[in-house]
């Protein structure tokens, strides 16, 4: 299979961590063919979506991890499958690139995630979809309302519905400290809309990232623990990774929405739990691949492969 990638530049990938990097090698070991590209090496000319593309050869090294050859031009379609890797932030650029995406699978092309069902995810906003498994939340732009909430709930978060990493996140307790001037902030003085949640307490044992692939759990989550003094667990925020066997309630939320999501053409989904509350489905590049091999020996990169040869392989029928 010729696989490609559209993802941010490699050089900057740290291989220890880095799920799409988790990928290439997997999908090399098996023998297929690995391309990369970033998302502006796209092109539309005369209907046709193409890439400036490169193979890529791994060398197994920790640091100088890649050799590409020149890029060529390729049209989208001519690879068996292309893996949408691109980091967020979600914007209109990010935007551009799905409808690119999309119009390349009209002309043939298996992208992965399906470009039109990560713009209709927004990866805060999708768990209103699933609202039984959810704690109590807010989206709007309106001071009197988050006011309100935060009056209700005593203890919240308020966070941004594009950010990343945990950017942005703010924890307003009882007493109200700096609440006007976070709302303030992250609202733009009420022309950007935010969200606000309930806290959860159990974030002290971590955030989970639970990972389900073709609709099918990981049988191990990735407990984000926050460092002391923080809320955000995260590990761009410093949180330490821990491997963990999926709870009872982590595998029926799992098993909720997989079967859905995967209908809907998510193949790779990334969801974060607290406790036993739903607060993030991720689906544009989904990560924690590696920390959770590491940890427990289950081959999480094989897991996804085996998926992308089956739906590829099933496309070709």
């Amino acid at each position: 299979m010729k696989i490609a990638f559209l993802a941010d530049p490699l050089a900057g990938f740290k291989t220890y961590k880095d799920s799409t990097y988790a990928m290439m090698v997997e999908a090399a070991r098996r023998g297929h063919t690995v391309y990369a590209f970033e998302q502006h090496d796209m092109a539309l000319s005369d209907g046709v979506v193409t890439a400036l593309a490169a193979r890529i050869t791994l060398t197994g090294d920790e640091h100088d991890w890649f050799r590409a050859a020149p890029r060529e031009e390729a049209r989208l379609d001519a690879f068996d499958a292309v893996i949408q890797r691109k980091d967020p932030p979600f914007d209109m650029e990010y935007v551009y690139g799905t409808y690119l995406l999309q119009l390349a699978e009209k002309q043939g092309a298996r992208v992965f995630n399906k470009p039109s069902a990560i713009r209709d995810h927004n990866e805060k906003l999708s768990i209103a979809q699933f609202s039984q498994f959810t704690a109590p939340t807010l989206v709007t732009s309106s001071d009197a309302r988050l006011r309100a909430f935060h009056n209700e709930h005593q203890d919240i978060i308020l966070k941004p519905l594009d950010g990343m990493g945990g950017a942005g996140v703010f924890r307003i307790r009882a007493d109200g400290m700096n609440l006007g001037a976070i709302i303030e902030t992250l609202t733009d003085n009420g022309k950007r809309t935010i969200m606000a949640q309930r806290y959860i307490p159990e974030i002290v044992k971590g955030d989970k990232r639970i990972l389900v692939i073709d609709g099918k759990p990981v049988p191990f989550s990735l407990a984000r623990i926050p460092q002391a003094g923080e809320v955000r667990g995260n590990l761009a925020a410093g949180g330490t990774g821990v491997a963990q066997p999926l709870t009872a309630r982590d595998l029926e939320i799992a098993e909720t929405l997989g079967p859905v999501l995967a209908a809907r053409g998510l193949l790779l989904v990334g969801l974060d739990v607290i406790g036993d509350k739903l607060t993030e489905v991720n689906v544009t590049s989904p990560t924690c691949f590696a920390e959770i091999t590491q940890q427990t020996g289950f081959q999480v990169a094989a897991m996804f492969i085996d998926a992308v040869e089956a739906h590829s392989q099933a496309a070709q029928v």
